[in-house]
């Protein structure tokens, strides 16, 4: 019987014309799977027509039926269009036998992505396309590969660490890829695309360890400006005016991920949010509680402090006074004035 591939596998076949037109996504590492569903939209489709060409289902509210039709439809002005069908465990064994003609003379132009969080290989659907070899396993990193996970996520990032300070980080923060990649974003936000080693990872943990961009957002959300202002400070306090503006730069970022996980709850989307955006679905939740504070005005006032906070910067005004400023208007809902 064929086993399951790694996320590597698939990975390694984006570039190539090997990437085939289904797969079975399945496994407890949510963070893992979610990231590679990401980078598949990324390579295949093309951002001026992605939305036509991008289709998400929930097994338990779709029927087999309506999947198919997806899946068989001719992509919009593009080679090749995404079908993604979440929850696929919970189809039953009529269900999935649906699929097999499918699975046996499948659509080339559509890559059909069945997510799943548990599965039991003696049902046809599942263990057809493991036959096949195209099951996923999204398995929690072991130590082996928690280094070069490290390092590929900080090339992403611009970030220049070494093998040894992604060895260090490892030590002194453990097997978590959330905390993992929230400790990366302090080193970026402190060190920028200058090389990192074992001293600037452990320069940053002495100052700043528990403190990231998310949780300073988290803080303006919550209103609570003496806890914002805190972590703030300590963020500035490793890198002065340039990490000012990259922290003005992550805060524009989660701004606008607020704005549009907001809209698209508003829509009725919300369960399109994680594949939409191409976040993980735990962080699509901090944003969805994080967003419950803010109206959609706030939010446009808001990205236009931002602004104005980043031309200040550059004109020469002190980045303290400047973010200060800043932190305390968004807590107090308040667009920012002239200082």
């Amino acid at each position: 019987m064929s086993k399951d591939l790694s996320p590597e596998a698939i990975l390694g076949q984006l570039e190539t014309p090997d990437l085939g037109p289904y797969y079975l996504f399945h496994g407890p590492s949510d963070f893992l799977k979610e990231n590679t569903i990401a980078k598949v939209k990324r390579n295949i489709l093309d951002p001026a027509t992605a939305d036509f060409n991008l289709q998400v289902f929930y097994a338990d509210e779709t029927t087999p039926g309506q999947v198919l039709e997806a899946a068989c439809s001719v992509p919009f002005m593009a080679d090749r269009r995404i079908v993604i069908v979440r929850r696929t465990e919970s189809y039953r064994k009529s269900d999935q036998e649906r699929f097999l003609p499918y699975l046996d003379n499948p659509a080339t132009s559509t890559c059909l992505l069945l997510v799943a969080s548990t599965v039991d290989f003696r049902q046809p659907l599942f263990a057809r396309i493991r036959k096949k070899g195209r099951s996923v396993f999204f398995a929690p990193l072991k130590e082996a590969r928690i280094i070069p996970w490290l390092r590929s996520t900080a090339r992403e990032m611009g970030l220049d660490i070494s093998p040894e300070a992604c060895a260090y980080l490892y030590q002194i923060v453990g097997s978590s890829l959330m905390e993992l990649y929230g400790e990366l974003e302090k080193l970026s936000v402190r060190y920028g695309k200058s090389p990192v080693g074992i001293e600037q990872v452990k320069e940053m943990a002495a100052k700043t360890r528990a403190h990231s961009i998310f949780e300073l957002m988290n803080y303006i959300s919550e209103k609570d400006p003496g806890k914002a202002l805190n972590v703030l400070h300590k963020l500035l306090a490793q890198g002065g005016r340039e990490a000012a503006l990259r922290i003005l730069g992550m805060l524009n970022r989660q701004l606008r991920l607020l704005w549009q996980v907001k809209a698209m709850r508003e829509r009725g989307k919300e369960r399109d949010i994680p594949t939409a955006l191409g976040i993980p679905p735990f962080f699509a939740r901090r944003l969805r509680d994080q967003g419950d504070g803010w109206t959609e005005a706030e939010l446009r006032e808001f990205l236009e402090s931002l602004c104005l906070a980043d031309t200040r910067l550059k004109s020469g005004s002190r980045e303290d006074i400047i973010l200060d400023h800043l932190i305390m208007s968004l807590c107090k809902g308040e667009a920012q004035e002239e200082i």
